[in-house]
């Protein structure tokens, strides 16, 4: 019984740990403006760490992205290292001066992004397919522009505000 007690204040205390505040990049430059960044021909390299820093899969995306006026298709095509492909469809709609909201097949309900300077945050849920079972996944998604055609991401995984681990990437923006 005390194990059990021990576990669940842990994980009340994960759960109440506080993030940054989207805030505190107002103002810093590059201005990220995904209607601008995203469109056009995007290559990302990334990782997947499990909560131990392992990385445990490798992966490379080429993201085909456009819009019309507020709405943004953005179509991802992943390989693995393993050699496995994915293709994830996102439609990205601008809801504010400073937010979107985003639908993917594989995303529970819909994705909500605040950006300020060259911060942009998602949260959502993914369904993740692992041996066989899905698992709805929370993350906790960090974008930053580096300069017009460099980004990279961060994002943190978690189930119950446990980590589960974390994804790693950079985009680089093909010329026109």
């Amino acid at each position: 019984m005390r194990k059990l007690v021990l576990l669940l204040a842990g994980l009340m205390s994960l759960a109440g740990c506080s993030s940054v505040d989207i805030e505190k990049y107002r103002g810093t430059t590059p201005v990220l403006d995904l209607r601008d960044y995203f469109n056009g021909t995007i290559d990302a390299h990334g990782v997947f760490q499990d909560r131990a820093g392992e990385v445990v899969k490798r992966f490379q995306v080429v993201i085909e992205a456009s819009w019309e006026g507020d709405v943004g298709t953005l179509d991802e095509r992943f390989t693995y290292s393993d050699g496995s492909t994915q293709r994830r469809v996102w439609t990205i709609t601008r809801s504010g001066p400073e937010s979107y909201i985003g639908t993917a097949d594989d995303v529970v309900g819909q994705a909500h992004g605040e950006a300020r300077g060259n911060a942009l945050r998602w949260r959502y849920v993914m369904a993740l397919p692992v041996d066989g079972k899905v698992y709805n996944v929370d993350f906790d998604d960090w974008m930053f522009l580096m300069d017009d055609k460099v980004m990279l991401n961060r994002s943190a995984m978690s189930k119950w505000g446990v980590s589960l681990g974390e994804v790693t990437l950079s985009f680089y923006k093909r010329a026109r």
